[in-house]
């Protein structure tokens, strides 16, 4: 997604607030804290203190203890010295991404509570909640709840929400922080663990849990092993499973939980050549626990450099795949988030990370028969807007969610290009002479002439194509488009509809604008002009940039048009478009070898800088100063494999053993992680995992490429427009 579009959003009000109550959503608890990817400090916690007061703390966060925790692996750890003439403060913030948009409601404050030090009922803190405004209750002495109090054991706390004083709330929903702070003045130190801070309704099913969790299988790479298990039913009383490991078959201990949602865990032990066994439990919202799964081993082995990248896509891939909606078979904007919610370009990326899937033999050609019969069913009975498709879809009905406000429920023509890219490398690889591949081969055509992109120039005169139509504001958000950015997909696209073609001269005058709109939308991205009039033609690093904003822009430009579309094959007068992108990341690369912000971790062995979650929320980082926050997506290296083998190879190696432990996951890289904020993603995003698939099997192979360039229409607009390299 550009950023300049999410700014837009912001200017006209567009970006989520609100979320309607939605009974066949997934629901999530609000969870203040369970459990840390990082280790160090909580970067969604606060600590301060006045001397002689004190409160141990990271750079003013709490720190995150892996010695004692309630739930694998970790704790936040409380640690204080309450003083008379001093005071100390900690919170903890909920944390909500994009996606974890539906939340219980409840009436408890519930958490999880270890006093380790010599420390007296009366000595505990006294609590808060507030608002997202900061503005706390009234405080309570947590003694008051202490119910058996006893040290070195974990204590059960709860708290009605009705003994919090002077805040007004509509339901728990509005409670964004947890605040701690003395309550004792007695000069003393004292040591506490917290743990499962959350909301909870006011009454609880105590039922036990009959189910006994069945393992079917592990599986050792090069330091991790992955185990997956039955999966649980949806209406199961099941809160979270706990996976417990072993090295001699007798020994167990606890490292990791993992959501009911997920029937995977990737346990990424550090350690190569090593033999481990497993056993899993159910525990219940009570935290009853289960009986013991089956024990199912495997050990970690050296990889060969084949079987490294197959690693990689099989994990990215097992998003679209295992992770994909239920109903349509269609991409999820992100995991966890919405468990309905269809992103129109990210199953687009989706689709060729299938085929991918098919290719290296981590499905069967029949099975993916089967999803796309699904996928194409659904996309026929969805709803479209002059053709194009929403950017978000409601995968129970095909229905717009107009999730970035009320003017975004109509055609996103930029989201519906990367879909028809990827249904249309599908078309040419559905080639099999049977009923079933025929019906998803016409399916498609009928789909790819049903867009009407030459409506989308708004104006019968008009140089420029435009992102967006509703049906009840029309062109309201009234964004023109031009490059480079990510959509020069969407231009070639429209020149090759076999219905609804614009004019080739539409791509000089609208994507290659030199018009002042276009100069002045070009300069937003970095703060220069360079880069406004479309060519670049300026040297960074050493690098000569031919076309560009700025200094390239995030990684992203060069990935998203070209999973399909063989950039080898767009030379217009500008440039050659695979030298382009190639020069992009190189300067990326060496920006972040260069390292002029001093951020740790950047080198060559991790770099990449593009658009991603991020510790503030979802924006763009790019090779500029003042445009990059520390923030690393593992998309931004390997999905420019294909421009750079050499230095994305290096990153993915440095990514996976350096920091594997706290980034690789069920779906291979979790989205961003910035170590200068002790900061790590806890989700998977849509757009950015499948680049990863599909960009290294054309580095691989140029699997995808040969396909969608096989297509007629794009034959003909590579003829028409651009000459052969």
């Amino acid at each position: 997604m550009s950023l300049l579009f999410i700014c837009l959003l912001n200017l006209f009000g567009l970006l989520p607030a609100t979320v309607p109550a939605d009974t066949g959503e997934y629901y999530f608890n609000r969870t203040f804290f369970d459990n840390s990817l990082m280790s160090d400090n909580y970067f969604y916690s606060d600590a301060q203190y006045q001397s002689p007061g004190w409160i141990k703390n990271e750079n003013g966060h709490l720190p995150v203890s892996d010695k004692i925790f309630f739930s694998p692996p970790n704790s936040l750890e409380l640690k204080y010295t309450s003083n008379a003439n001093g005071t100390w403060q900690a919170a903890i913030k909920f944390y909500r991404w994009r996606g974890k948009d539906f939340i219980k409601t409840g009436n408890n404050l519930s958490f999880k509570l270890f006093v380790a030090s010599n420390t007296l009922p009366d000595e505990l803190p006294e609590i808060a909640i507030a608002k997202e405004d900061s503005v706390a209750s009234d405080f309570i002495p947590l003694s008051s709840f202490v119910k058996d109090f006893s040290q070195n054991r974990w204590l059960a706390i709860t708290i009605p929400l009705k003994d919090f004083k002077n805040i007004s709330l509509q339901n728990s929903n509005d409670i964004d922080f947890i605040f701690f702070r003395q309550h004792s003045k007695q000069t003393k130190t004292h040591d506490l663990y917290l743990d499962q801070v959350e909301i909870i309704p006011e009454n609880i099913s105590s039922e036990d849990l009959t189910m006994t969790p069945l393992l079917i299988a592990a599986k050792g790479y090069e330091q991790h092993v992955d185990i997956n298990w039955k999966k649980i039913p949806e209406t199961s009383p099941v809160k979270y499973v706990e996976i417990c490991r072993s090295t001699d078959n007798k020994n167990f201990i606890p490292v990791g939980i993992q959501y009911p949602y997920m029937n995977r865990y990737s346990d990424f032990t550090g350690t190569t050549g090593k033999k481990f066994y497993y056993k899993i439990s159910f525990v219940s919202n009570d935290y009853r626990q289960s009986e013991f799964s089956n024990i199912v081993n495997a050990s970690t082995h050296s990889l060969s450099d084949s079987a490294w990248l197959n690693m990689l896509q099989e994990a990215n891939f097992r998003y679209y795949w295992e992770g994909a909606e239920s109903n349509s078979g269609l991409t999820l904007e992100d995991i966890p988030g919405r468990a309905h919610m269809i992103a129109a370009g990210a199953s687009g990326f989706g689709m060729m990370a299938v085929l991918v899937g098919v290719k290296r033999n981590f499905i069967t050609r029949e099975e993916s028969v089967q999803r796309f019969t699904k996928i194409v069913n659904f996309l026929l009975k969805a709803e479209k807007f002059h053709g194009a498709f929403a950017h978000f879809m409601d995968g129970r009905t095909g229905k717009v969610i107009p999730y970035f406000g009320k003017y975004d429920d109509g055609g996103d023509l930029v989201e519906t290009s990367f879909l028809i890219q990827g249904l249309l490398t599908a078309r040419q690889f559905f080639n099999a002479d049977n009923k079933q591949e025929k019906y998803i081969r016409d399916s498609i055509t009928k789909l790819w002439k049903g867009v009407e992109w030459d409506w989308y120039k708004r104006y019968p005169d008009s140089t420029f194509l435009y992102w967006h139509w509703s049906p009840d504001y029309a062109w309201h958000i009234n964004h023109r488009f031009v490059g480079f950015n990510e959509a020069q997909i969407t231009y070639l696209l429209a020149m090759a509809s076999p219905t609804h073609s614009i004019n080739p001269e539409m791509y000089y005058s609208g994507w290659a604008s030199q018009s002042e709109y276009a100069q002045h939308y070009r300069s937003a991205w970095g703060g220069t002009n360079e880069g406004d009039k479309y060519f670049n033609d300026n040297v960074y690093y050493g690098i000569k940039l031919n076309v560009g904003v700025s200094n390239g822009g995030p990684l992203f430009f060069t990935h998203y048009s070209y999973l399909g579309f063989d950039p080898h094959f767009i030379n217009d007068r500008y440039t050659n478009y695979f030298d382009n992108n190639r020069d992009i990341a190189l300067i990326n690369y060496r920006y972040c070898l260069e390292n002029p912000n001093h951020f740790p971790g950047y080198g060559p062995g991790c770099w990449g800088l593009t658009a991603s979650d991020g510790p503030w929320g979802y924006g763009a980082n790019e090779p500029v100063q003042n445009r990059d926050n520390g923030t690393i997506a593992p998309t931004g290296a390997l999905s420019s494999i294909a421009y750079t083998p050499e230095q994305s190879i290096a990153a993915f190696k440095n990514l996976y053993y350096k920091y594997g432990k706290i980034l690789w996951g069920e779906y291979g890289f979790r989205d961003a992680f910035n170590l200068s904020q002790n900061w790590c993603s806890p989700i998977y995003m849509g757009l950015n995992q499948a680049p990863i698939v599909v960009m290294t099997e054309n580095y691989r192979s140029g699997f995808i490429w040969n396909l969608f360039m096989s297509s007629p229409e794009i034959k003909e607009v590579v003829k028409k427009m651009f000459k052969e390299k």
